[in-house]
């Protein structure tokens, strides 16, 4: 597995984005659901200080723009560690056995169900209710990345390998 490090972009380069992908959708209210996946994707999450400016922007109230937020799962308010792990506890995965895959996740990163990412921004651990490869159950997706038949085991191996090669590429930019 192989990661490239990305230098972090800066409050004001990511407000920059902001505003060219509210342009790009040409200021339309009725975008509203795209805009907030770029802007998703440029944040790793939705910050309660840019939804006030899409709302803004928009001239849309705010409540229209948190109550979008807030309904689709796929957006989320607080934000996400650097490698996102999901795991499936769909009716295919919970049968074989995924919540103590997700007990060993939380145990292995020192998480809870009110704690999901880590002091460090690393990993946030969530579960889903369906990742679409109930014939590869249990399964782990890790910033889209499907990890089949998964154990215990394999994803405490999965967060070490994780691990190793993000302190290998820290040590590589120090050197």
């Amino acid at each position: 597995m192989q990661m490239t490090h990305v230098e972090p972009r800066t409050r004001s380069d990511q407000f920059e984005a902001v505003c060219a992908i509210i342009e790009r959708h040409g200021r339309q209210p009725a975008k509203l659901i795209p805009i907030l996946q770029a802007v998703q994707d440029e944040y790793t999450y939705l910050p309660e200080e840019v939804l006030n400016f899409v709302a803004t922007a928009l001239a849309i109230p705010p409540a229209r723009v948190f109550g979008v937020a807030t309904f689709y799962t796929y957006f989320a308010l607080e934000p996400k560690g650097k490698y996102v792990v999901r795991l499936c506890d769909g009716t295919a995965c919970h049968v074989k056995d995924s919540i103590p895959i997700l007990e060993a996740l939380r145990s292995r990163l020192n998480l809870s169900e009110e704690h999901k990412t880590t002091p460090d921004m690393l990993f946030t651990v969530e579960t889903v209710a369906c990742l679409g490869a109930c014939g590869l159950a249990p399964v782990v997706m890790v910033n889209g990345e499907v990890h089949s038949l998964m154990t215990p085991e394999k994803a405490e191996s999965l967060i070490e390998d994780l691990k190793q090669a993000e302190a290998a590429a820290v040590a590589g930019e120090e050197g």
